[in-house]
């Protein structure tokens, strides 16, 4: 095993503790069943990462067929979970137990996932273009995250409602670039899939998988507590 494909699998291991962390943090304040909840977490989180290898150890998703079978099995998944989930637990008190300051500041673990990245191109496991070194500007966004988390949140002095949304427009910007290194490269100056098939394996389809759900998650959850602290504030002022 490379120093790269260690060094995604140990990102993903510290992702997962932290997911594991805020977790336990939101069960242990609903004061329900939590040793269930806490069970259905943990199975729920492994179980995810458990599949991920497996699925990804099948040949048929190292393809440049269209659609992409990498983004069917692991991406739209992940984004209808996160969608699902927190749009059932929106309103549920244990949105604003969890510290929103953390979330921002986890949200820098991006900042080594392109450093992977560049390490990748080097490695030839992906193309120039999806790196920093090319249309992935996601780096740059990460490294803004510590300075929003504690002068934005924390502080409260810097506006702090467009900086999410910001940070999925950049994830979004991501995936179009990959995508436009497999089925439009002549955009990119290329004659054909400019994205080595080795990114659709082990343990690469972890960004795809894992890392990049996990910050489309924590962006959602954190406009979620947002809107509603803005509601209990807006109430509060109301009654007053």
């Amino acid at each position: 095993m490379t120093f790269l494909e260690i060094a995604f699998i140990s990102l993903t291991v510290v992702t997962t503790a932290f997911l594991l962390f805020i977790g336990n943090r939101a069960i242990e304040s609903s004061e329900v069943n939590i040793f269930r909840n806490k069970l259905i977490l943990v199975v729920a989180l492994v179980g995810w990462n458990v599949y991920i290898l497996v699925a990804s150890s099948f040949k048929s998703l190292q393809s440049y067929d269209f659609p992409p079978r990498f983004a069917l099995a692991f991406i739209i998944p992940s984004f209808i979970f996160t969608g699902v989930f927190l749009y059932l637990n929106r309103n549920k008190p244990w949105v604003l137990q969890i510290p929103k300051h953390w979330l921002i500041y986890f949200q820098s673990f991006r900042i080594l996932v392109e450093t992977l990245f560049v390490f990748g191109l080097v490695a030839g496991v992906f193309n120039r273009e999806v790196t920093i070194e090319g249309y992935n500007f996601d780096m740059i966004f990460a490294i803004s995250a510590p300075f929003i988390g504690y002068f934005g949140y924390q502080k409260r002095l810097l506006p702090n409602r467009l900086w999410n949304l910001l940070g999925l427009v950049v994830l979004a910007s991501v995936i179009v670039a990959f995508l436009i290194s497999i089925y439009a490269p002549e955009i990119f100056g290329g004659t054909g899939p400019l994205l080595p098939l080795k990114a659709m394996t082990y343990p690469y389809v972890l960004i795809a998988g894992f890392l990049m759900p996990t910050a489309v998650f924590l962006h959602v959850l954190s406009i979620i507590q947002l809107r509603k602290q803005l509601n209990l504030e807006s109430r509060k002022t109301t009654h007053e």
